[in-house]
């Protein structure tokens, strides 16, 4: 038996909004395991039922973080080494993209909401990678989430898949360059899962019957199933990963047709 335990360690997580986020299925992976937790939400309007999910926990660390203004994440991360002193963990799992860049075709995708989905989605993985690697002096696991538009197309997906493309890319770079600290850095690649994100993407019901059609599995996942697979790459169990994409999406991935 190799039981899972993360008693004693610290972990941050970015981008819980609500009880279906893939973020919050992740937090209570962790959180059943023993870890200690900070949450990191974007502004006021989620604490308050941010506050709800986690009203059972023993002394929760809540963090306002909008990741659009460095200063924002360096205050999170301060406030974090405040109250926790040192990290074990960190999660990554924010994306946007304005609706309008979701439909109709990618080729008509604006200057502005090309910039603002690969900033947030992509480019702020970087500086929490940073700071998150700054507070972890005997090395520790960084993860974020991606989906598999970043290899192939997804109608309706459009310019997320770009940034999903160079997000994956981060952790190939930033596995290389932290490895030596002893920090891992990877992805998780989930099937379609009903988020609030997910609900501004068209045709999402089709995408999430296709997958249940053509999956090896036939079903989709689970944000359970997502949640234990993170488990399983922010411990030690993993401890030789680093750099790597895996996927959970019922095998859908594999398939050529």
């Amino acid at each position: 038996m190799y039981p899972i335990d993360l008693k004693g360690r610290n972990a941050v997580i970015f981008g819980v909004a609500n009880h279906r986020s893939i973020a919050w299925a992740i937090a209570q992976a962790l959180q059943g395991a023993g870890a200690r937790l900070a949450i990191a939400y974007q502004n006021q309007r989620l604490k308050e039922g941010i506050v709800r999910l986690v009203q059972d926990w023993p002394d929760p660390l809540l963090v306002e973080c909008d990741v659009a203004q460095d200063g924002n994440i360096a205050r999170a991360f301060a406030e974090v080494k405040e109250r926790l002193g040192t990290l074990a963990i960190a999660v990554h799992s924010i994306a946007y993209a304005s609706r309008e860049d979701l439909a109709g075709n990618f080729y008509d995708t604006s200057r502005e909401g090309f910039l603002t989905a690969l900033e947030i989605s992509a480019f702020s993985f970087i500086p929490i990678a940073r700071h998150a690697a700054e507070l972890m002096p005997e090395g520790g696991c960084i993860l974020t989430l991606t989906f598999n538009a970043s290899q192939q197309v997804y109608p309706g997906y459009n310019v997320m898949g770009t940034a999903k493309a160079a997000l994956e890319h981060e952790v190939r770079q930033l596995a290389a360059e932290l490895g030596p600290k002893g920090v891992r850095v990877n992805a998780l690649s989930p099937g379609p899962l009903d988020t609030l994100a997910a609900r501004g993407i068209h045709g999402f019901v089709d995408l999430k019957h296709l997958h249940a059609e053509r999956a090896p599995l036939r079903r989709n996942i689970t944000h359970e199933e997502v949640g234990k697979a993170a488990l399983f790459l922010l411990s030690d169990l993993s401890s030789g990963i680093t750099g790597a994409i895996l996927p959970v999406d019922g095998g859908y991935s594999i398939m050529g047709v």
